[in-house]
């Protein structure tokens, strides 16, 4: 499936082993890359999207952010935005596959799976790693698995593990999906609108407002939302990477989240938003006073989806984070 706007480059895997020891043969590892590396190819940012984003960050849902003289200026550094392993933007996906399933998949197989591609462009240390809600648990995953090679990670909206109340509303998605097959893919989303996005802004939206059929207009906003993913996406893939949050535990294997953010060598930024229902802000500052990260705030109405929408909060938090890392390689330089 295609991302519908810019052409996608591609990058071969012939072969995968998951973290359950299951492979994936013949992949293909699809993505964006805005910018130019420089010679020392430390440069690179690395942003990672949300479920069900698609890779053309700088084309789509952060246009705003990316570019010349942006929060993430393409003139100074090279923006990667990889397709995540499980979707089905360009990357292969488990609708690939004849069985039109995959094995299980975790946040840390797809950081570990990006990581190939990193690699391939011959980059050693990453200037920056980001994304929000999933594309902040792949930061964490990243981070985590390649600290020595990360200056700052800046995660939005994402908790250290999975919490039960997140987990419950992907149960949900994942009933309707079992109940209804393909087609209740476009109810999946509807339910998942409803935690993306906050009380406060449906009822200054929409209040009980209702349309020319005399259905309230939140309802109809929901059906919209509904129609257009299923246009848009696949319903194995959403699956997959419901079942990839789900997984989500950067302490697992590591002895806790303290042991596995505390030791990191750049700047780890936890982003939470106040009026956030899938991921509360108390949630974000407790991992970040564990791990010791630096918590920063996004103001606003809309909730969850705020990572995507406060461009301009959201940019000042990139900026900072960025100017750590450059610190950060002056200081190794000087060393």
């Amino acid at each position: 499936m295609s991302d519908g706007s810019r052409a996608v480059r591609t990058f071969p895997v012939p072969a995968f082993t998951l973290e359950s020891g299951a492979v994936l043969h013949d992949l293909r590892q699809a993505y964006h890359l805005d910018g130019t590396l420089n010679a020392a190819r430390d440069n690179l940012v690395l942003v990672f999207h949300a479920l069900t984003g698609t890779p053309d960050a700088a084309g789509d849902w952060w246009q705003r952010l990316i570019g010349p003289g942006r929060a993430l200026d393409t003139d100074q550094y090279a923006v990667l935005v990889p397709n995540l392993l499980g979707s089905c933007y360009g990357t292969t996906g488990p609708s690939d596959h004849p069985e039109r399933s995959f094995p299980a998949i975790t946040p840390r197989d797809q950081a570990r799976f990006v990581a190939l591609l990193v690699e391939s462009l011959g980059v050693r240390d990453v200037a920056l790693v980001t994304g929000g809600s999933l594309g902040g648990m792949v930061s964490l995953e990243w981070t985590a698995t390649f600290s020595g090679r990360t200056r700052a990670t800046v995660a939005l909206a994402a908790p250290a593990a999975h919490t039960a109340h997140a987990i419950a509303w992907n149960a949900v998605q994942r009933a309707v999906l079992d109940a209804a097959g393909d087609a209740g893919l476009a109810l999946a989303r509807q339910i998942s609108m409803i935690a993306f996005r906050s009380e406060r802004e449906f009822e200054a939206r929409f209040g009980r407002t209702t349309g020319p059929d005399g259905r309230f207009n939140v309802a109809s906003y929901l059906d919209h939302h509904g129609r257009k993913l299923e246009a848009r996406f696949d319903a194995a893939s959403y699956r997959t990477l419901l079942a990839a949050m789900d997984a989500h535990d950067i302490g697992r294997g590591r002895g806790s989240v303290a042991h596995a953010l505390r030791s990191l060598r750049g700047a780890l930024y936890a982003v939470g938003i106040p009026g956030d229902q899938l991921y509360s802000a108390d949630v974000i500052r407790q991992w970040a006073d564990v791990a010791g990260a630096k918590y920063r705030e996004i103001t606003s109405h809309y909730g969850h989806d705020a990572f995507l929408l406060e461009h301009e909060q959201v940019g000042a938090i990139l900026r900072e984070a960025l100017q750590a890392s450059a610190r950060a390689e002056s200081e190794r330089d000087v060393a």
